[in-house]
């Protein structure tokens, strides 16, 4: 995968896309375990990408490849909503709105860093389980390493997430097909960053005077 936009138009390119799409997405609407499974096919779609594979893996319920990453970015979520929650509520219980405000632009600020870190959190995971994704040191050094690249795969792993909400607005019936569609994007994303991180583009040699 050479570029970051691949992984919008790659999943299209299996003819056997529409099923693979849609029983993949009839399983995601299964609390927990549904989720689970989402997340498993997306880490298979990854090994797919990694190897130049256009094809989408089968559907199913890949729950051992995918119960740590979704522990993992659940313990993220449910941390980095902590600090912002907490002051909201402290807000309403004194009644003052500035201390509210505050949790609301500390929670947007977190929101955003989660988003920047989240290219690196899910290679990290891919690759070492546990130990990779709560290597909060490793993590941030490869978020860093880079930022215009860490930058770029956060924005498309977060333009896959409203792709995969739009489909509530028909019915709920749209988000069969758009939740595995941005899982699949976030794979590509995640593959595009796993190689810029590995080969850095070459710094160009200045001419000598």
């Amino acid at each position: 995968m050479t570029s970051v936009g691949d992984g919008f138009a790659w999943p299209f390119q299996d003819p056997q896309w529409p099923s693979k799409v849609l029983l993949q997405g009839l399983i995601a609407f299964i609390p927990v375990v549904g989720w689970i499974a989402l997340a498993g096919w997306l880490v298979l779609t990854i090994d797919h990408y990694r190897t130049g594979r256009c094809d989408l893996p089968p559907p199913g319920f890949h729950l051992e490849r995918g119960v740590v990453l979704f522990l993992v970015y659940v313990a993220y979520v449910v941390v980095f909503s902590i600090p912002g929650a907490i002051l909201e509520g402290s807000g309403n219980a004194n009644a003052n709105p500035g201390t509210e405000t505050r949790g609301n632009l500390l929670d947007a600020a977190l929101t955003l860093l989660l988003a920047f870190l989240a290219p690196a959190i899910i290679l990290h995971t891919y690759r070492s389980g546990f130990n990779g994704g709560f290597d909060l040191s490793g993590i941030w050094q490869t978020a860093t390493a880079n930022n215009s690249n860490t930058i770029v795969a956060g924005l498309v792993i977060v333009a896959a997430g409203l792709i995969s909400v739009i489909g509530f607005a028909f019915c709920c019936v749209g988000a069969i097909f758009t939740i595995p569609y941005g899982a699949a994007i976030t794979a590509g994303a995640v593959t595009w960053y796993e190689h810029v991180t590995a080969n850095p583009p070459a710094t160009p040699a200045w001419p000598s005077t």
